[in-house]
């Protein structure tokens, strides 16, 4: 691990998935945390929204009274702004106070006018979770602030780093109030490539003919795109997360990042040796039965296992290539049965009781509608339930490939699997990420730490790091990257297709080796290799802020 050049007396990161697990962002930031308590010890405070209640508290929060105690008793924060300190409970433990920002939205026009005059933020054009999540990263300011005053900022070196445009007004209050204060702003995806790939527009072939804020007027995006763009060009130090979002970066908020960040990774909750094959078994037991319990007769235990899990962005995500691509490994009648998983959480009304009922039945009898497991609210607007009918799979006795939908968070509550989605990926043959629209790409990294090979894109940040890193081969690094662009979605289909046949058709000597090597490639995007570069970034930052 490269140790800090300069020393750091106080970190902050601050972000809206701190003790708030919603994406991958909050695999970022709890991975990472480890880390950064090796390097930077108590030194590390985490900022997010306490959002919680008594009734419904942080599963990932511990409070505490005693940290931060001297800087809480004097602390003179707003009405309606209140915290809570106390330690995130992941490795590592940092420090982390959660912000109660209630009272900011009684001042939201007056900071938003603020705002205005120093960096010409438009927030005239707000609406969803704008308020919100600039209400909550203006208070986490407010308390850098308070916390920074309490320690005295003359000859600190003190860094705040915020993530993604939710936390852009706390960094220009910063800015503005801290100037002392080395500030760092990363976009793990800009708002507005990620909309223009969402409303179906071909990105990147076009990409130098857009313009950001033409684009974001066009799309009714002008206040995110606002506040993100003013973040970038603000900060003492911007990044991102990869090479494909640095370009970007360059042409939609018209700065190119000082550093990439691409994301590390701690496998910590990976099996032993000792238990992995334990716990392979046991999760391949629960594939099957569920499957077997949906689609109404006994899968075999040769059934090869593959899987695309993620957000619900049907084209962003490839979704909808990835389900073309099972269709089109079908009609190549693979000699054995393929069970394709699409593990994407909708709109679920309840676990399908008759599903439920038949998972502890030896035998399996037919059920109506047999490819989805539990009941989805609007299954006439949900696109991946309308794709596996309109496709024709049936999962009748003998079609060869049978397609199961799992519209539902795999956190061990679910009602049918009652088991984690890490507990069910290590059962995992192969896994499928074929994204249009993915500035990095956790999926897959996690797929290769529990040694399941997996496919994806080179539109990926991680599938452009494998390019650069490793032989684009499943037996070098476990991994097949597929050159997508915006025009040719049935050659990839097919490739996609090709990839999952030669896997399924491979004999157990040539299984074991590619399982290895994608193990082995997992390890190699730890954070203790990627941490550097954010090492660096924290040494631009206070190189500029010592030039104020």
């Amino acid at each position: 691990m490269r140790m800090p050049e300069t020393a750091i007396d106080l970190l902050f990161e601050t972000s809206w998935e701190v003790c708030n697990k919603i994406g991958g962002i909050y695999t970022v930031l709890s991975t990472k945390a480890k880390t950064l308590q090796q390097l930077y010890k108590d030194k590390t405070i985490f900022i997010g929204p306490d959002v919680w209640t008594r009734e419904n508290p942080s599963p990932y929060f511990v409070e505490s009274r005693s940290l931060l105690k001297e800087w809480k008793a004097q602390a003179q924060l707003p009405a309606g702004v209140s915290v809570r300190v106390g330690r995130w409970d992941i490795p590592g433990k940092p420090i982390v106070v959660l912000v109660k920002f209630d009272g900011m939205y009684a001042v939201k026009d007056e900071f938003y006018g603020r705002m205005w005059e120093l960096f010409k933020v438009d927030s005239l054009h707000a609406y969803g979770d704008y308020d919100e999540a600039c209400a909550f990263s203006h208070a986490a300011g407010i308390v850098i602030k308070s916390i920074c005053e309490y320690a005295g900022v003359k000859d600190k070196k003190i860094i705040a780093h915020f993530d993604e445009w939710t936390t852009g007004m706390g960094l220009l209050y910063v800015k503005a109030e801290l100037p002392s204060v080395g500030t760092i702003f990363t976009t793990h995806a800009t708002s507005i490539g990620r909309s223009i790939c969402g409303n179906g527009k071909p990105l990147y072939d076009y990409l130098k003919g857009y313009n950001g804020d033409q684009m974001a007027a066009e799309l009714n995006m002008q206040s995110k795109h606002s506040l993100e763009k003013a973040a970038a060009h603000a900060a003492d130090c911007f990044t991102t997360v990869s090479d494909v979002t640095a370009v970007e970066c360059e042409q939609l908020l018209e700065r190119r990042p000082d550093v990439v960040t691409p994301n590390g990774f701690e496998a910590n909750f990976v099996p032993s040796k000792a238990k992995f094959e334990s716990a392979r078994a046991a999760a391949r037991e629960t594939l099957l039965n569920v499957a077997s319990s949906v689609i109404g007769h006994k899968l075999g235990n040769d059934t090869f296992i593959i899987a695309t899990s993620g957000r619900c962005e049907y084209r962003n995500k490839g979704i909808d290539l990835y389900l073309d691509a099972v269709k089109t490994l079908a009609d190549m009648n693979p000699k054995r049965t393929i069970l394709a998983y699409v593990m994407v959480p909708a709109w679920v009304k309840a676990p399908r009781e008759d599903v439920a009922h038949s998972l502890g039945a030896k035998r399996k009898t037919a059920l109506p509608d047999p490819v989805v497991t539990h009941t989805i609210n609007n299954p006439g607007e949900d696109p991946i339930y309308l794709r596996i009918h309109g496709i024709g799979f049936d999962n009748s006795k003998a079609s060869k490939v049978k397609v199961v939908y799992v519209p539902c968070y795999l956190n061990g509550t679910d009602g049918i699997f009652n088991t984690s989605y890490y507990d069910l990926l290590i059962g995992m043959d192969a896994t499928v990420f074929p994204s249009y629209y993915e500035p990095w790409g956790y999926t897959p990294l996690e797929s290769i730490a529990f040694s399941v090979p997996t496919v994806t894109t080179s539109l990926s940040g991680f599938g452009q790091w494998i390019l650069s890193s490793f032989k684009n081969d499943f037996a070098d690094c476990g991994v097949n990257v597929i050159a997508r662009g915006d025009f040719n979605y049935d050659q990839v289909k097919e490739e996609i297709a090709g990839a999952l046949y030669y896997l399924a058709k491979a004999d157990d000597a040539k299984i074991s080796e590619i399982r290895a090597a994608a193990s082995e490639t997992a390890g190699k995007a730890a954070w203790s290799y990627f941490i550097t570069y954010y090492v660096e970034a924290f040494d631009i930052a206070l190189a500029r802020a010592a030039q104020r």
